[in-house]
């Protein structure tokens, strides 16, 4: 086969299959001039709603300011203390310094790269306001033992769920609950390659309190509980129309497509599984896993020339993330003490491979044909 044409992720394939609705519903959008708050946001905003099984969805900008207003709904205090991990995409540790908090990272468990209950608790200290679980690449963090620790402390829990829209996380009482609803809020991102993406900038802040629900619409909306009547010192965040039609779109398929990305992660899984110097995804029993990216870990120093040997291939390849966010230079005034291991670990061994809606078996055959020619050689 050709490699020449080799993506990460393939959205313009997975547009072609739902082009006439996404371009109709475009086009309405225009005929009505109704770009901002129309009828579009607020139908997608209940789609979302039904979905999920929550309460209240507010549709917001990006990803990044769904975090950001989450964390300027909760009434913390400059100085007051937010645990993050630090193996995770800078907007999730970014926001919490940008409103004067301090981020506290910690290490991540070294199987799901997710943060876990105990980690969290050995972190709190009587500053700590609020907790960012981030539930990375796909599967959900360990909510149960997050959520009774911090609601036993006092603890405001925000889900960082970007990566895993779509997941369920099943309780020990066999309970299943959609990523992003079990924390008092939850956030993501819908930029273009997330499971659930849009063509352009996208996001979402859901909860299930009513009154927190308000408080982040208005926050959204410049502080308004009416059009020019500002109750608290908000930003101007918002989804447009024509994304919203692109989401509502994709929401009836989001399903169907964390189950094409699921079989693409069990070939890769069988194909890889043997080979010396490589661990496979960790599947955690509590969460499905939505597969938003196929994460190697690479042994032996080798993953830096598996991804040049890869590229000789045509083959793309991405390390998420090569270094941990208290070694970053923005966030020097936070750095840790001491080194975190198993973050630390991680940014010298993982490499995600191509993995999407679309992929047809003769590329994902390529790839592994060169993966596993790269470690037999």
């Amino acid at each position: 086969m050709s490699s020449e044409n080799i993506q990460m992720v393939d959205v313009k394939s997975q547009y072609l299959k739902i082009k006439e609705e996404i371009d109709q519903g475009i086009q309405d959008v225009i005929n009505s001039c109704q770009f901002i708050n129309g009828p579009k946001v607020k139908e997608f905003q209940a789609s979302l709603e039904s979905y999920l099984d929550v309460k209240r969805v507010v549709p917001v900008a990006n990803g990044t300011d769904a975090l950001q207003i989450a964390l300027m709904a909760l009434n913390l205090k400059p100085g007051d203390e937010v645990i993050v991990p630090a193996f995770t995409y800078v907007a999730t540790a970014e926001v919490i310094g940008l409103l004067n908090l301090k981020p506290i990272m910690v290490d991540v468990d070294p199987n799901t790269f997710n943060l876990t209950a105990a980690i969290f608790e050995k972190a709190i200290t009587e500053k700590t306001k609020a907790v960012v679980p981030v539930h990375l690449f796909g599967q959900c963090a360990e909510m149960e033992g997050i959520m009774k620790i911090a609601n036993a402390k006092g603890i405001f829990v925000i889900e960082d769920n970007a990566q895993a829209i779509g997941s369920d996380y099943i309780f020990s009482n066999g309970k299943n609950q959609k990523s992003g609803t079990i924390g008092h809020i939850g956030c993501t991102s819908f930029y273009p390659s997330k499971n659930l993406g849009c063509y352009g900038d996208g996001g979402a802040i859901f909860t299930n309190d009513e009154a927190l629900g308000e408080k982040i619409r208005m926050i959204a909306n410049h502080g308004q509980s009416k059009r020019y009547y500002h109750d608290l010192i908000g930003c101007n965040s918002r989804l447009d129309s024509i994304q919203a039609v692109v989401l509502n779109e994709k929401l009836k398929h989001l399903d169907a497509y964390n189950i094409a990305r699921q079989k693409v992660a069990q070939n890769y899984d069988n194909a890889f599984s043997s080979l010396e110097n490589v661990e496979i995804p960790y599947r955690d029993k509590s969460s499905s896993h939505v597969f938003h990216q196929y994460t190697l870990k690479v042994k032996q120093n080798k993953r830096d020339e598996l991804k040049s040997f890869l590229a000789d291939k045509n083959i793309p390849s991405m390390i998420y993330y090569p270094v941990p966010l208290y070694e970053q230079k923005a966030f020097s005034a936070f750095a840790n003490s001491v080194e975190l291991p198993v973050t630390h670990a991680l940014c010298q061994e993982v490499i995600s491979l191509p993995i999407h809606t679309e992929m047809m078996k003769e590329t994902q055959d390529y790839i592994i044909d060169h993966v596993r020619q790269f470690f037999n050689a």
